[in-house]
């Protein structure tokens, strides 16, 4: 197996497993881990560690299967560990079921060697020799298994010049994007999170020689992060302290700020948080934000605008992924062109609402609730480096249509009375600009959002986004039902746009 090598010095079996829980970490179903070794060279502890820290159970018992051949573990990925020591032939490895193991989860393999030319290229090779009084451990392979082990490691060495080197790590979570998040947890000091941010893939061009992120203005590296916690911050919101960053490869450790959400014991949304998730939008957005915000010495953040391209590209994520997958075929010309006419008349109307600091995704995921506190405080926000200036409708639409939480009209409107009560109360407000502003950014996100659920399964390989589609489409049927829409929600009917439809 050719590629590139990293080594790590394992001084004690305290490291051996350290080793163990940093590629948990980097796993995913499909991954293929070669673990080689002498007898004693350690490979059943760092086997052992690592799928502990998968099922976050340090007493779960993990026997050797050297007589079983495989043991499977339902962790958070289903991990199933083979030993090939009795095998007298590779091809013997179908009748353990391998290859339907990898559709399910990873594979721990040790005696790999009795299976050479049989697992995958993308291999993650892990040899153990003794090394003094301590042992070396040698990770190879090329591919993605690869590329994510070594940076979990730059994450452990990025932990041990925090002080925070000898901390554990768990899975916390992860989103639609290539952003993840552990908590991390050290004697004597409050948990933190670890944020893995690497720098964003733009992808190919798509309109103009531009690549859609570009368009989209979507945040490139973890620097915008930075600079927006810091502004926000001084402007009063909760948002996660900066413990040690290193902004370069994308990583921070920051403040652990809970991990309450918006749902009660029963699962549904509690009212009266998202009424307090207005009011504290309706404080920012009574301030001015500046748009040149400082990511560190000499360094600096420009807040993109959320200009007509970018609203437009965001919305035709629709006639792109979710109009093929309802209708078996590419969306028509005919379709495309009246559905921008009908979407460039109601950005026409936007441009005269009001514009601020604008998170882009203020909804429930995002929202840490935190009862024991006052006022705003109650609020911790946790996600915003994507920010733009745009109008200040469009992150109430995205709070009061949550995208993962069926919110009722009932309580959408109480999340909105909230806010305009808010408003009304700071001074001068426009109502009934802000309600069109409203609908109009509540109907282009909830367009965007079913085209990126369709995306993320057809694309991604997440079937999981598309269950969410009835609840979107729902919503967009409400904002399509003020007077200012008439136009887009008539496209919408011809079309069949708004139907039901099980993908």
């Amino acid at each position: 197996m050719t590629g590139p090598v990293l080594e790590r010095l394992l001084a004690d079996e305290t490291q051996t497993a350290r080793l163990g829980e940093d590629l948990a970490l980097s796993l995913r179903a499909g991954d293929v881990l070669a673990l080689k070794g002498d007898l004693g060279a350690g490979k059943s502890t760092l086997a052992r560690a690592l799928i502990r820290a998968l099922a976050d159970d340090a007493s779960l018992d993990v026997p050797s299967p050297t007589f079983t051949l495989v043991q499977s573990y339902d962790t958070r990925i289903p991990v199933h560990h083979f030993d090939l020591y009795r095998l007298s032939s590779a091809s013997e490895l179908d009748e353990l079921g391998f290859d339907e193991a990898l559709t399910q989860g990873a594979a721990l393999v040790e005696w790999p060697e009795r299976a050479e030319g049989y697992l995958p290229k993308t291999t993650l090779s892990i040899e153990l020799v003794q090394h003094g009084e301590g042992r070396l451990a040698r990770l190879s392979g090329q591919g993605a298994a690869f590329d994510r082990a070594a940076r979990s490691l730059a994450m452990r060495g990025f932990l041990e010049k925090a002080g925070w080197g000898e901390a554990r790590r768990r899975h916390f979570i992860g989103d639609a994007s290539a952003r993840s998040y552990e908590v991390v947890t050290l004697a004597g000091q409050e948990p933190r999170v670890l944020m893995n941010s690497p720098r964003l893939v733009l992808g190919p061009p798509v309109r103009d020689g531009k690549p859609y992120a570009v368009i989209a203005h979507t945040a490139q590296s973890v620097s915008a992060f930075v600079a927006i916690d810091r502004a926000l911050k001084a402007g009063g919101v909760s948002v996660p302290q900066i413990h040690a960053e290193d902004q370069d490869q994308g990583f921070l450790l920051l403040e652990h700020l809970g991990a309450e959400g918006f749902l009660g014991k029963d699962g549904e949304p509690v009212a009266e948080r998202y009424a307090a998730a207005a009011e504290l939008l309706a404080m920012m957005h009574g301030k001015t934000w500046p748009q040149r915000l400082q990511a560190g010495p000499g360094s600096f953040h420009e807040v993109p605008p959320f200009d007509r391209d970018a609203m437009m590209i965001e919305a035709d994520l629709l006639v792109d992924w979710y109009v093929p997958a309802i209708s078996g075929g590419p969306a028509s010309d005919n379709l495309r062109t009246g559905y921008a006419r009908e979407w460039n008349a109601l950005f026409d109307r936007a441009q005269g609402s009001e514009y601020t600091l604008m998170l882009r995704d203020f909804h429930s995921p995002n929202i840490i609730w935190r009862g024991d506190r006052a006022g705003h405080d109650r609020l911790g926000i946790v996600d915003f480096q994507d920010a733009l200036i745009g109008p200040s409708a469009y992150d109430v639409a995205s709070l009061a249509m949550d995208a993962r939480v069926t919110i009722s009209p009932l309580i959408e409107k109480k999340t909105l009375d909230a806010y305009v009560a808010a408003r009304h109360a700071a001074g001068a407000f426009d109502e009934a600009s802000f309600l069109e502003a409203y609908a109009i950014m509540a109907a282009q996100r909830n367009s965007k959002i079913l085209g990126i659920f369709v995306r993320l399964e057809k694309r991604d390989g997440k079937p999981y986004y598309l269950k969410h589609l009835p609840r979107i489409r729902d919503y967009l049927r409400r904002a399509l039902s003020h007077p200012a829409l008439a136009g887009l929600r008539d496209f919408y009917n011809a079309h069949g746009l708004l139907e039901e439809r099980t993908l």
